[in-house]
């Protein structure tokens, strides 16, 4: 038997899912577990799943040792961030280009998950054995190549509020990027975005499988062939600006997957956000109207090459 007290950051989600983070366990013997009296909530039995965690539940799993997560063992590495905000609930850091957002396919563990993990390890913000199913996340994410800023949440409340906000487009988030040619001064693009096994194609018609997707830029400045442009994108898919830009002919400088001739590393920066919320945010909504911009150095070479 084991005896599960939920905290705060296990509260307000369903029995289910909590139980599907916190055992390893095969979702049909979790839910014959649920029906056979092997999961008491408080002294009494719950058959269903649906039943919503409470701070300070008492949770009682009459399941085989096997099904239980093993003593964790945090081993702290690089706690290398650049913090552009922090609160109790969130922190922002700029991602350097190169830096991956989470592990990918290939394994690679340095990540600027693991290294915000890590620092708030070493803050003492993040006690791993403390928790059952919540671990700091990062709620958006970047490409590697892409530099700026991440939002953090540092709490399960943080992270459904982020979530639900970002869904509802209620963070806006802009842009940086130096682009092939001379792009017009504004635009408000729509197209469709169609998912390969390694690069992305747009179209102007639907086609199987694409799905929408909307990019509107303003170009800050030109010089010696390149725009500096700013982009906002309304739909977050899969290498938008990198494809979309290329789609009317002024794919991102360097971008050789996406038709750039240009021998530089892509330049693209995701540099301001703002909380720009419709709806209550719980306990986000000091937040609100709140923007936050970092320097990009290409943007500021870019400008002094012009003036």
């Amino acid at each position: 038997m084991r005896e599960i007290i939920i905290n705060d950051n296990d509260a307000s989600q369903r029995l289910d899912k909590f139980l599907t983070k916190y055992l390893t366990i095969p979702q049909s013997m979790l839910y014959k577990s649920l029906r056979k009296n092997c999961v008491r909530v408080n002294g009494s039995h719950v058959r269903d799943g649906k039943y919503t965690l409470q701070s300070g539940d008492v949770v009682r799993l009459y399941m085989s040792d096997d099904f239980f997560p093993a003593e964790i063992e945090y081993s702290a590495g690089s706690a290398d961030i650049d913090v552009v905000y922090e609160d109790e609930n969130i922190i922002l850091i700029n991602k350097p280009a190169g830096l991956v957002a989470h592990s990918d396919d290939k394994g690679t563990a340095d990540t600027l998950l693991k290294r915000m993990t890590d620092y708030l390890y070493k803050k003492g913000e993040y006690e791993p054995q403390s928790e059952h199913s919540f671990a700091p996340a990062l709620c958006n994410r970047l490409d590697r190549n892409t530099s700026g800023i991440i939002i953090g949440a540092k709490n399960a409340a943080a992270l459904r509020i982020i979530n639900e906000k970002i869904r509802s487009r209620e963070i806006k988030k802009l842009y940086l990027c130096v682009a092939d040619g001379y792009t017009d001064d504004k635009a408000s693009l729509t197209a469709y975005l169609t998912r390969g096994e390694k690069k992305v194609t747009v179209s102007d018609e639907p086609a199987e499988s694409s799905k929408l997707i909307k990019t509107s830029y303003k170009t800050l400045a030109r010089s010696g062939g390149r725009s500096l442009v700013e982009v906002e994108i309304e739909t977050g898919r899969t290498h938008q600006i990198r494809a979309h830009m290329a789609h009317i002919g002024h794919p991102l400088s360097g971008d050789k997957k996406y038709g750039s001739k240009t021998a530089q590393k892509i330049q693209l920066a995701s540099y301001k956000l703002h909380f720009a919320f419709k709806s209550d945010a719980g306990i986000l909504n000091y937040l609100n109207d709140r923007e936050f911009q970092i320097a990009v150095d290409f943007a500021s070479t870019f400008s002094a090459a012009n003036s």
